[in-house]
Protein backbone atom coordinates (compact mmCIF):
# COMPACT_ATOMS: atom_id res chain seq x y z
CA UNK A 1 0.00 0.00 0.00
CA UNK A 2 1.47 3.74 -1.19
CA UNK A 3 0.35 6.90 0.52
CA UNK A 4 -1.52 8.13 -2.69
CA UNK A 5 -3.68 4.78 -2.15
CA UNK A 6 -4.78 5.66 1.32
CA UNK A 7 -8.95 4.96 1.20
CA UNK A 8 -9.48 4.00 5.01
CA UNK A 9 -12.31 5.85 6.50
CA UNK A 10 -9.65 6.68 9.39
CA UNK A 11 -7.75 9.02 6.79
CA UNK A 12 -11.16 10.33 5.13
CA UNK A 13 -11.02 14.05 6.45
CA UNK A 14 -7.33 14.41 4.97
CA UNK A 15 -9.08 14.67 1.60
CA UNK A 16 -6.35 12.34 -0.03
CA UNK A 17 -3.77 14.00 0.49
CA UNK A 18 -0.03 12.53 1.64
CA UNK A 19 0.54 13.54 5.39
CA UNK A 20 4.02 14.98 4.45
CA UNK A 21 1.94 17.78 2.20
CA UNK A 22 0.33 18.46 5.27
CA UNK A 23 1.71 18.18 8.40
CA UNK A 24 5.47 18.56 7.32
CA UNK A 25 5.80 21.94 9.20
CA UNK A 26 4.26 20.23 12.96
CA UNK A 27 7.37 19.30 15.03
CA UNK A 28 7.01 15.54 16.08
CA UNK A 29 5.70 14.05 17.70
CA UNK A 30 2.30 15.89 18.48
CA UNK A 31 -1.23 15.21 18.31
CA UNK A 32 -4.09 16.44 15.75
CA UNK A 33 -7.68 16.86 16.47
CA UNK A 34 -9.40 17.27 13.54
CA UNK A 35 -12.67 19.75 13.77
CA UNK A 36 -14.23 18.64 10.55
CA UNK A 37 -14.31 15.46 11.29
CA UNK A 38 -15.00 16.08 15.16
CA UNK A 39 -18.66 17.89 13.52
CA UNK A 40 -18.92 14.57 11.16
CA UNK A 41 -19.46 12.82 14.35
CA UNK A 42 -21.44 14.67 16.05
CA UNK A 43 -23.72 15.29 13.32
CA UNK A 44 -24.92 11.56 13.40
CA UNK A 45 -25.14 11.90 17.29
CA UNK A 46 -27.57 15.00 16.87
CA UNK A 47 -29.23 12.75 14.27
CA UNK A 48 -30.20 10.03 17.01
CA UNK A 49 -31.12 12.69 19.62
CA UNK A 50 -33.30 13.95 17.02
CA UNK A 51 -35.24 10.68 15.96
CA UNK A 52 -35.54 9.56 19.19
CA UNK A 53 -35.48 12.55 21.72
CA UNK A 54 -32.89 10.65 23.73
CA UNK A 55 -29.66 12.81 24.94
CA UNK A 56 -26.22 11.81 24.51
CA UNK A 57 -23.43 12.89 26.70
CA UNK A 58 -19.77 12.90 26.27
CA UNK A 59 -17.93 10.17 28.35
CA UNK A 60 -14.19 12.48 28.77
CA UNK A 61 -12.35 9.69 29.88
CA UNK A 62 -11.93 9.65 26.04
CA UNK A 63 -12.04 12.61 25.06
CA UNK A 64 -11.00 15.51 26.89
CA UNK A 65 -10.12 18.40 24.93
CA UNK A 66 -12.43 21.27 25.98
CA UNK A 67 -10.68 23.76 24.00
CA UNK A 68 -13.43 21.13 21.23
CA UNK A 69 -16.28 21.53 24.29
CA UNK A 70 -17.86 24.86 22.62
CA UNK A 71 -18.17 23.16 19.44
CA UNK A 72 -19.49 19.83 21.14
CA UNK A 73 -22.18 21.62 23.33
CA UNK A 74 -24.02 22.63 20.09
CA UNK A 75 -24.78 19.35 19.49
CA UNK A 76 -24.97 17.31 22.68
CA UNK A 77 -26.35 17.06 26.06
CA UNK A 78 -23.49 17.40 27.99
CA UNK A 79 -20.92 15.60 30.15
CA UNK A 80 -20.56 12.30 31.71
CA UNK A 81 -17.17 11.73 34.05
CA UNK A 82 -16.07 9.11 36.58
CA UNK A 83 -14.53 11.21 39.47
CA UNK A 84 -14.46 14.52 40.88
CA UNK A 85 -11.78 16.50 38.38
CA UNK A 86 -13.73 15.49 35.25
CA UNK A 87 -17.13 16.77 37.03
CA UNK A 88 -15.23 19.80 37.64
CA UNK A 89 -14.02 20.16 33.83
CA UNK A 90 -17.57 19.81 32.31
CA UNK A 91 -18.93 21.88 34.42
CA UNK A 92 -16.68 24.77 33.73
CA UNK A 93 -15.59 24.28 30.16
CA UNK A 94 -19.49 22.78 28.94
CA UNK A 95 -21.10 24.95 31.67
CA UNK A 96 -24.59 24.97 29.72
CA UNK A 97 -25.04 21.47 29.70
CA UNK A 98 -25.77 18.80 31.78
CA UNK A 99 -22.95 17.19 34.15
CA UNK A 100 -23.19 13.23 35.18
CA UNK A 101 -21.01 11.36 37.23
CA UNK A 102 -20.35 7.73 38.02
CA UNK A 103 -17.47 6.34 40.29
CA UNK A 104 -17.02 3.18 41.48
CA UNK A 105 -16.50 4.44 44.89
CA UNK A 106 -16.75 8.10 46.18
CA UNK A 107 -14.95 9.30 49.29
CA UNK A 108 -16.48 11.47 52.06
CA UNK A 109 -13.38 13.90 51.37
CA UNK A 110 -14.56 14.59 47.97
CA UNK A 111 -17.93 14.45 47.82
CA UNK A 112 -19.21 17.69 49.19
CA UNK A 113 -16.96 19.52 46.28
CA UNK A 114 -18.57 17.21 43.54
CA UNK A 115 -21.95 18.06 44.51
CA UNK A 116 -20.65 21.55 43.43
CA UNK A 117 -20.49 19.95 39.65
CA UNK A 118 -22.91 17.16 39.50
CA UNK A 119 -26.36 17.07 38.09
CA UNK A 120 -26.70 13.56 38.12
CA UNK A 121 -24.33 11.34 40.76
CA UNK A 122 -25.15 7.37 39.67
CA UNK A 123 -23.67 5.49 42.36
CA UNK A 124 -22.37 1.74 41.99
CA UNK A 125 -24.00 0.07 45.24
CA UNK A 126 -26.68 0.52 47.65
CA UNK A 127 -24.11 1.33 50.57
CA UNK A 128 -22.89 4.25 48.56
CA UNK A 129 -26.60 5.52 48.26
CA UNK A 130 -27.41 5.08 51.77
CA UNK A 131 -24.29 6.65 52.90
CA UNK A 132 -24.78 9.44 50.28
CA UNK A 133 -27.93 9.43 48.64
CA UNK A 134 -29.96 11.21 50.96
CA UNK A 135 -27.21 14.03 51.09
CA UNK A 136 -27.01 14.57 47.08
CA UNK A 137 -30.82 14.21 46.63
CA UNK A 138 -31.14 17.35 49.77
CA UNK A 139 -28.84 19.32 47.78
CA UNK A 140 -31.04 18.64 44.31
CA UNK A 141 -29.06 16.50 42.56
CA UNK A 142 -30.88 13.27 40.26
CA UNK A 143 -29.74 10.50 42.39
CA UNK A 144 -29.15 6.72 39.99
CA UNK A 145 -27.79 3.74 40.91
CA UNK A 146 -25.72 1.44 38.34
CA UNK A 147 -27.06 -2.15 37.64
CA UNK A 148 -25.12 -4.81 36.72
CA UNK A 149 -27.60 -7.00 33.91
CA UNK A 150 -25.25 -9.76 34.30
CA UNK A 151 -24.90 -9.97 30.45
CA UNK A 152 -21.61 -10.36 28.72
CA UNK A 153 -21.53 -9.50 25.03
CA UNK A 154 -17.46 -8.64 25.61
CA UNK A 155 -15.57 -11.52 23.24
CA UNK A 156 -12.28 -9.67 22.24
CA UNK A 157 -11.49 -7.45 25.16
CA UNK A 158 -12.27 -9.36 28.44
CA UNK A 159 -10.86 -6.81 30.35
CA UNK A 160 -13.23 -4.21 29.61
CA UNK A 161 -16.24 -6.54 30.69
CA UNK A 162 -18.23 -5.50 33.52
CA UNK A 163 -20.72 -8.22 33.78
CA UNK A 164 -17.88 -10.84 34.14
CA UNK A 165 -18.25 -13.01 37.23
CA UNK A 166 -16.98 -11.30 40.56
CA UNK A 167 -17.56 -8.02 38.55
CA UNK A 168 -17.06 -4.78 41.37
CA UNK A 169 -19.66 -2.68 38.96
CA UNK A 170 -23.09 -2.29 39.55
CA UNK A 171 -25.94 -3.94 41.52
CA UNK A 172 -26.59 -7.16 40.23
CA UNK A 173 -30.56 -8.27 41.16
CA UNK A 174 -29.34 -10.73 43.92
CA UNK A 175 -27.45 -7.64 45.67
CA UNK A 176 -30.60 -5.48 44.94
CA UNK A 177 -32.93 -7.87 46.42
CA UNK A 178 -30.52 -8.54 49.37
CA UNK A 179 -29.92 -4.63 50.20
CA UNK A 180 -31.75 -2.01 48.26
CA UNK A 181 -35.18 -1.39 51.03
CA UNK A 182 -37.82 1.03 49.87
CA UNK A 183 -36.39 3.97 51.55
CA UNK A 184 -33.49 3.49 49.52
CA UNK A 185 -35.73 3.17 45.91
CA UNK A 186 -37.57 5.94 46.99
CA UNK A 187 -34.17 7.90 46.58
CA UNK A 188 -33.54 7.17 42.61
CA UNK A 189 -34.19 8.94 39.87
CA UNK A 190 -32.89 6.71 37.27
CA UNK A 191 -31.28 3.09 36.92
CA UNK A 192 -27.50 2.88 34.44
CA UNK A 193 -25.86 0.34 33.21
CA UNK A 194 -22.46 0.22 30.90
CA UNK A 195 -21.57 -2.94 29.70
CA UNK A 196 -20.47 -2.37 25.69
CA UNK A 197 -17.22 -1.47 24.14
CA UNK A 198 -16.80 -0.97 20.83
CA UNK A 199 -19.49 -2.74 20.13
CA UNK A 200 -22.62 -2.38 17.68
CA UNK A 201 -26.31 -2.03 18.62
CA UNK A 202 -26.80 -6.23 18.26
CA UNK A 203 -24.92 -6.01 22.53
CA UNK A 204 -27.23 -3.30 22.93
CA UNK A 205 -30.55 -4.95 22.07
CA UNK A 206 -29.12 -8.12 24.20
CA UNK A 207 -28.36 -6.18 27.22
CA UNK A 208 -31.62 -4.42 26.94
CA UNK A 209 -33.45 -7.40 27.11
CA UNK A 210 -31.49 -8.88 30.07
CA UNK A 211 -31.66 -5.09 32.13
CA UNK A 212 -35.55 -6.15 30.96
CA UNK A 213 -35.71 -9.26 32.48
CA UNK A 214 -34.04 -8.65 35.54
CA UNK A 215 -34.88 -4.91 36.88
CA UNK A 216 -38.28 -4.48 34.65
CA UNK A 217 -40.49 -4.21 37.44
CA UNK A 218 -38.70 -1.22 38.60
CA UNK A 219 -37.96 0.49 35.78
CA UNK A 220 -41.63 1.80 35.71
CA UNK A 221 -40.55 3.58 38.98
CA UNK A 222 -37.47 5.40 37.13
CA UNK A 223 -37.67 9.32 35.48
CA UNK A 224 -34.47 7.92 33.65
CA UNK A 225 -32.71 5.08 32.37
CA UNK A 226 -28.27 5.78 31.17
CA UNK A 227 -27.61 2.81 28.88
CA UNK A 228 -24.20 4.18 29.42
CA UNK A 229 -20.88 4.28 26.63
CA UNK A 230 -19.25 1.43 24.12
CA UNK A 231 -21.84 2.24 21.38
CA UNK A 232 -19.95 2.40 18.06
CA UNK A 233 -22.50 4.75 16.51
CA UNK A 234 -19.91 6.82 14.30
CA UNK A 235 -18.37 3.83 12.85
CA UNK A 236 -18.43 2.83 9.40
CA UNK A 237 -21.50 0.00 9.27
CA UNK A 238 -22.79 0.59 13.02
CA UNK A 239 -26.50 -0.26 12.90
CA UNK A 240 -27.84 2.95 13.84
CA UNK A 241 -31.79 2.46 12.78
CA UNK A 242 -31.38 -0.87 15.45
CA UNK A 243 -29.86 1.54 18.05
CA UNK A 244 -33.05 3.91 17.94
CA UNK A 245 -35.34 1.43 18.00
CA UNK A 246 -34.22 0.19 21.55
CA UNK A 247 -34.24 3.68 22.38
CA UNK A 248 -37.54 4.37 21.54
CA UNK A 249 -38.28 0.58 22.75
CA UNK A 250 -37.26 1.56 26.40
CA UNK A 251 -38.79 5.29 26.59
CA UNK A 252 -42.07 4.35 25.73
CA UNK A 253 -42.03 0.83 27.57
CA UNK A 254 -41.18 3.00 31.18
CA UNK A 255 -42.12 6.13 29.80
CA UNK A 256 -38.48 7.46 31.26
CA UNK A 257 -35.78 9.70 29.28
CA UNK A 258 -33.17 8.16 28.24
CA UNK A 259 -29.21 8.48 28.12
CA UNK A 260 -26.39 7.37 25.82
CA UNK A 261 -22.79 8.55 26.86
CA UNK A 262 -20.63 7.24 24.54
CA UNK A 263 -16.93 8.70 24.41
CA UNK A 264 -15.24 6.68 21.27
CA UNK A 265 -18.36 7.57 19.03
CA UNK A 266 -17.61 11.89 19.59
CA UNK A 267 -14.28 11.65 18.67
CA UNK A 268 -13.46 8.20 16.46
CA UNK A 269 -11.47 8.68 13.50
CA UNK A 270 -11.27 12.84 14.51
CA UNK A 271 -7.28 12.87 15.69
CA UNK A 272 -3.61 11.91 14.64
CA UNK A 273 -0.27 11.28 15.98
CA UNK A 274 2.84 12.50 13.64
CA UNK A 275 5.65 10.61 14.60
CA UNK A 276 9.33 10.51 12.56
CA UNK A 277 11.23 7.46 12.42
CA UNK A 278 14.51 8.30 14.17
CA UNK A 279 16.91 5.09 13.49
CA UNK A 280 16.32 1.80 12.13
CA UNK A 281 17.91 -1.66 13.86
CA UNK A 282 17.72 -4.94 12.63
CA UNK A 283 18.08 -8.49 14.99
CA UNK A 284 17.76 -11.75 13.73
CA UNK A 285 16.56 -10.50 9.84
CA UNK A 286 14.04 -8.76 12.07
CA UNK A 287 14.05 -4.36 10.98
CA UNK A 288 12.54 -2.37 13.62
CA UNK A 289 11.89 1.74 13.46
CA UNK A 290 12.80 3.78 16.47
CA UNK A 291 10.37 6.73 16.34
CA UNK A 292 10.20 9.55 18.49
CA UNK A 293 6.68 8.60 19.42
CA UNK A 294 6.14 5.90 22.15
CA UNK A 295 3.36 3.17 21.96
CA UNK A 296 3.95 3.25 26.75
CA UNK A 297 3.86 6.78 27.02
CA UNK A 298 2.11 8.56 24.06
CA UNK A 299 -0.79 6.10 22.63
CA UNK A 300 -1.27 3.67 25.99
CA UNK A 301 -4.13 1.70 25.05
CA UNK A 302 -1.85 -0.10 22.01
CA UNK A 303 -0.55 -1.88 24.83
CA UNK A 304 -3.38 -2.15 27.00
CA UNK A 305 -6.38 -2.81 25.17
CA UNK A 306 -4.07 -4.48 22.91
CA UNK A 307 -4.66 -3.35 19.47
CA UNK A 308 -2.44 -2.53 16.63
CA UNK A 309 -3.31 1.48 15.29
CA UNK A 310 -3.61 2.38 11.90
CA UNK A 311 -1.14 3.92 9.69
CA UNK A 312 -1.31 5.79 6.66
CA UNK A 313 0.15 4.46 3.78
CA UNK A 314 0.52 1.29 5.60
CA UNK A 315 -0.82 -1.79 6.60
CA UNK A 316 -0.81 -3.85 9.77
CA UNK A 317 -2.48 -7.17 8.61
CA UNK A 318 0.41 -8.72 7.64
CA UNK A 319 0.63 -12.36 5.93
CA UNK A 320 4.51 -12.54 5.21
CA UNK A 321 7.44 -13.13 7.74
CA UNK A 322 8.95 -10.76 9.64
CA UNK A 323 11.74 -9.33 9.10
CA UNK A 324 10.41 -9.40 4.89
CA UNK A 325 11.38 -6.85 2.33
CA UNK A 326 8.85 -3.41 3.64
CA UNK A 327 7.97 -4.74 6.36
CA UNK A 328 8.72 -3.10 9.51
CA UNK A 329 8.75 -3.31 13.63
CA UNK A 330 7.55 0.56 14.70
CA UNK A 331 8.81 1.00 18.57
CA UNK A 332 8.99 3.75 20.81
CA UNK A 333 12.66 5.00 22.35
CA UNK A 334 12.03 4.11 26.10
CA UNK A 335 13.70 1.30 27.93
CA UNK A 336 10.63 -0.49 27.81
CA UNK A 337 11.21 -3.70 25.65
CA UNK A 338 7.53 -3.86 25.29
CA UNK A 339 7.57 -0.56 23.72
CA UNK A 340 6.12 -1.94 20.32
CA UNK A 341 3.61 -0.31 18.27
CA UNK A 342 3.17 -2.81 15.89
CA UNK A 343 4.16 -4.09 12.33
CA UNK A 344 3.65 -2.78 8.89
CA UNK A 345 4.19 -3.76 5.40
CA UNK A 346 5.07 -0.37 3.75
CA UNK A 347 5.47 -0.29 -0.33
CA UNK A 348 8.68 1.44 0.61
CA UNK A 349 11.80 1.04 2.75
CA UNK A 350 11.77 3.58 5.57
CA UNK A 351 14.07 5.74 6.21
CA UNK A 352 15.43 8.34 8.89
CA UNK A 353 13.51 11.34 9.73
CA UNK A 354 10.38 9.65 7.47
CA UNK A 355 7.38 11.22 8.19
CA UNK A 356 4.42 8.93 9.88
CA UNK A 357 1.07 9.48 11.06
CA UNK A 358 -1.45 6.88 13.12
CA UNK A 359 -4.93 7.39 13.03
CA UNK A 360 -7.61 7.69 15.36
CA UNK A 361 -5.40 9.04 18.11
CA UNK A 362 -8.18 11.76 19.59
CA UNK A 363 -9.30 9.07 22.13
CA UNK A 364 -7.70 8.01 25.18
CA UNK A 365 -4.14 9.27 24.46
CA UNK A 366 -4.11 12.80 25.49
CA UNK A 367 -6.41 11.89 28.70
CA UNK A 368 -4.40 8.68 29.70
CA UNK A 369 -0.80 9.33 28.16
CA UNK A 370 2.37 9.41 30.15
CA UNK A 371 6.09 10.93 31.03
CA UNK A 372 7.84 7.30 31.84
CA UNK A 373 11.04 7.82 30.80
CA UNK A 374 11.06 11.58 31.29
CA UNK A 375 9.69 11.36 27.72
CA UNK A 376 8.15 14.85 26.59
CA UNK A 377 4.35 14.47 25.78
CA UNK A 378 3.68 15.70 22.13
CA UNK A 379 2.01 19.12 21.72
CA UNK A 380 -1.67 18.94 20.90
CA UNK A 381 -2.91 21.31 17.37
CA UNK A 382 -6.25 21.39 15.77
CA UNK A 383 -6.58 20.88 12.72
CA UNK A 384 -9.79 23.77 11.65
CA UNK A 385 -12.65 22.74 9.25
CA UNK A 386 -10.35 25.35 6.78
CA UNK A 387 -7.54 23.01 7.04
CA UNK A 388 -5.50 25.70 9.17
CA UNK A 389 -3.15 24.69 12.39
CA UNK A 390 -3.53 26.24 15.72
CA UNK A 391 -1.60 25.38 18.35
CA UNK A 392 -4.16 24.43 21.84
CA UNK A 393 -1.09 23.52 24.27
CA UNK A 394 2.81 22.81 24.56
CA UNK A 395 4.69 21.31 26.81
CA UNK A 396 8.08 20.78 28.31
CA UNK A 397 10.49 19.68 31.10
CA UNK A 398 8.53 22.00 34.24
CA UNK A 399 5.30 19.62 33.13
CA UNK A 400 7.62 16.40 34.08
CA UNK A 401 9.06 18.14 37.08
CA UNK A 402 5.79 19.52 38.49
CA UNK A 403 4.15 15.89 39.01
CA UNK A 404 7.38 14.75 40.62
CA UNK A 405 7.77 17.13 43.71
CA UNK A 406 7.72 19.82 45.63
CA UNK A 407 7.88 23.45 43.42
CA UNK A 408 10.30 26.22 44.78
Amino acid sequence: MTNLKETRPVFASLGGKPPADIFASLPTPCYIIDESALIKNCEILRSVMENTNCKILLAQKAFSNYDFYPLLSKYISGTEASGLYEARLGKEKMPSREVHVFCGAYGENEFDELLLYADHIVFNSPSQLRKFGAKAKACGKSVGLRINPECSTQTDHEIYDPCAPGSRLGTTREQWDMQMTEELISLLDGLHFHTLCEQNSNALEATLASVEKLFGDTLPRMKWLNMGGGHHITKQGYDIALLEKCISYAQSRWELQVYLEPGEAVALNAGYLAARVLDIVENKGIKTAILDASAACHMPDVIEMPYTPPLYGANSEITEPIGTEHIYRLSGPTCLAGDIIGSYSFGHDLCEKELLLFGDMAIYTTCKNNTFNGMPLPDIWKRTKEGDFIKLTSFGYKDFEYRLGRQK
